[in-house]
């Protein structure tokens, strides 16, 4: 436990203080975010404020999971090296779209083919190593059969479908993110909720688990304390950004940030077994990106819109709502998703410990 509250007390220090140089930074780089030219008029005025600060996250995200060993002497393991590797690779696709915005002076950086075989490629990567390095417990990183909060023994992809239904998971939970960061503060602070959660349920595998304790209820999953550092290091990250990142923004964590954070909470449903609970977890996400899905459709068959504007958070926009209004009532119903889910992986356990 002591290792999860140094990673997140390191990763929150780093972000908040190595933040503002580089707000100063970019901005003397001239690193300024372009504003859709479609998207809310009151959104004009944030022209120029400097973007790509998702690289404070990803500084203290290593930063304090490395802190965290060297102050308690516990194991480098697979699972949390794969899933940092993830977060990192995606980090660096986010950065070349980010940077390519700022040199061309657009709000479109990589085409989407370019964004599509970068984080394939990446997806492939992990998907492959996630289920070798095998314990001798038997245990890999990922598990080839889709989880809810444990493995479902009928429903298993095998190692080929396994890579494929990775590439899916991680391509869509990264987009859900970055389509979500459009508001001061609002994937930040929604991806904190997210990460804390995991830092629980992490920790809850930990102390059930079958390697250390074989009794009713336990989880079958290899390294959850070592995950669980990466996912409190990252929650410290996302909550020192927000200090800065909160409206007034004086910076924007860019798709930098958004998708490594996507990429990192895939990565951490994978690994912990609970591809579906995260669903839940991330209830905010899903509906930012399945607002998306459904304009498209919609304006495609009918011609007319189901929002006055896509992804979801503009629409209150538009209706007249304060943006800081948009951004707390998000974050109470991301709140809201993750105590529920967190509900719903206890409840779990509580019935498979008492053998119903």
């Amino acid at each position: 436990m002591r290792g999860v509250f140094i990673a997140a007390g390191v990763a929150l220090a780093v972000s908040i203080l190595l933040t503002p140089y580089l707000i100063r930074f970019f901005g003397r780089q001239g690193f300024g975010q372009e504003i859709r030219a479609e998207g809310p008029q009151s959104h004009q005025a944030k022209r120029g404020t400097p973007t790509m600060g998702g690289v404070a996250i990803l500084l203290a995200i290593w930063l304090g999971y490395l802190a965290s060993h060297v102050f308690t002497g516990l194991q480098i393991t697979a699972s949390a090296l794969l899933v940092l590797f993830l977060t990192t690779a995606l980090g660096v696709v986010g950065f070349l779209d980010d940077f390519i915005k700022l040199r061309r002076q657009r709000n479109l950086g990589l085409n989407k083919t370019s964004k599509l075989v970068g984080q394939f490629v990446t997806a492939v990567v992990f998907g492959v190593l996630a289920v070798r390095f095998v314990n001798e417990d038997g245990l890999a990183p990922a598990s080839t059969n889709l989880s809810f909060v444990r493995d479902i023994a009928v429903l298993s992809f095998g190692a080929v479908g396994f890579v494929v239904f990775g590439y899916l998971v991680i391509a869509a939970w990264s987009n859900a993110v970055n389509l979500t960061d459009g508001l001061d503060g609002l994937a930040a602070g929604t991806s904190a909720m997210v990460l804390a959660t995991y830092s629980i349920i992490c920790f809850w595998q930990f102390r059930n688990a079958c390697a250390i304790n074989a009794a009713a209820g336990c989880y079958q999953v290899r390294d959850p304390l070592d995950v669980g550092i990466v996912a409190a290091a990252a929650m410290g990250g996302c909550i020192g950004f927000l200090w800065w990142n909160a409206a007034p923004a004086r910076i924007f964590m860019g798709d930098t940030g958004s998708l490594a954070l996507g990429g990192l909470i895939a990565g951490l449903s994978m690994v912990t077994r609970t591809e579906l609970l995260l669903v839940v977890i991330g209830g905010v996400f899903v509906v930012e990106a399945l607002s998306v899905a459904l304009q498209i459709v919609v304006f495609r068959t009918t011609r007319r819109r189901l929002f006055r504007m896509a992804p979801f958070h503009h629409h209150f926009e538009l209706a007249g709502w304060a943006e800081t209004t948009v951004i707390i009532r998000f974050w109470l119903l991301a709140a809201m998703c993750a105590a529920l889910g967190l509900g719903l992986f206890y409840s779990e356990w509580l019935t498979a410990s008492e053998g119903f």
